[in-house]
């Protein structure tokens, strides 16, 4: 048996503000980092062992990571470089183009909440200039197959630190939801997600509390 845990960054200044994040490098809040270590925490008393972590480049997914690895009984291997965590573009949060940085509230009361909502859920509909969630599953998914679903296979317990669209794109990719089910589902910050493997089959999925 495997694990694969899915941890949604913890609340970031652009969370807070209601703002359109996308690749803007945003730090996280003092809510965020509490969030981060009780992730950390859940993990613990789960007595959840990681092998490898996965992050994206962004410092809010990095700090989350860093942050719960803390709370674990894993901090030794982690400073002593055995625990290695492998950032990659590829696990960005969607590219939400000229929408970036615009309060979600104002562009709704602007270009109207039923766009807003196409644009922020729809699969293949992307922002002005931004990414569709169809092109994060495209980028997304080689990732996954390449450096992530062996690990699985040979029964490594896995966390990945990333955002709630890149995590939507592996959610689709595993077969927990097809891309028609993917707009309903919002992956709440610093609750870890797990999923349990069988050489490499998903067979159960659940939030750790």
């Amino acid at each position: 048996m495997s694990k694969l845990i899915l941890l949604r960054h913890g609340q970031s200044q652009w969370n807070l503000q209601n703002k359109f994040t996308g690749w803007k490098d945003i730090p996280l809040t003092e809510k965020g980092i509490a969030e981060a270590n009780n992730a950390g925490i859940l993990m613990k008393k789960n007595n959840i062992k990681i092998d490898v972590i996965f992050s994206s480049v962004l410092q809010r997914a990095n700090k989350t990571a860093e942050i719960a690895i803390k709370q674990m009984d894993i901090l030794h291997l982690w400073n002593n470089n055995q625990l290695i965590m492998t950032k990659d573009k590829q696990l960005n949060e969607r590219d939400y183009g000229k929408l970036v940085g615009l309060n979600k509230k104002e562009t709704a009361d602007k270009y109207g909440e039923k766009q807003v909502h196409i644009w922020r859920r729809s699969y293949d509909t992307p922002p002005p200039g931004g990414e569709s969630l169809e092109e994060v599953v495209g980028r997304v998914g080689p990732y996954f197959e390449k450096y992530i679903e062996p690990l699985l296979i040979i029964e490594k317990n896995i966390l990945i630190v990333a955002h709630g669209n890149s995590l939507r794109a592996i959610m689709i990719k595993v077969g927990m939801y097809k891309p028609k089910e993917i707009s309903s589902i919002e992956l709440p910050t610093g609750s870890p997600l797990c999923l349990d493997y069988d050489q490499g089959i998903l067979k159960n999925h659940y939030y750790l509390d």
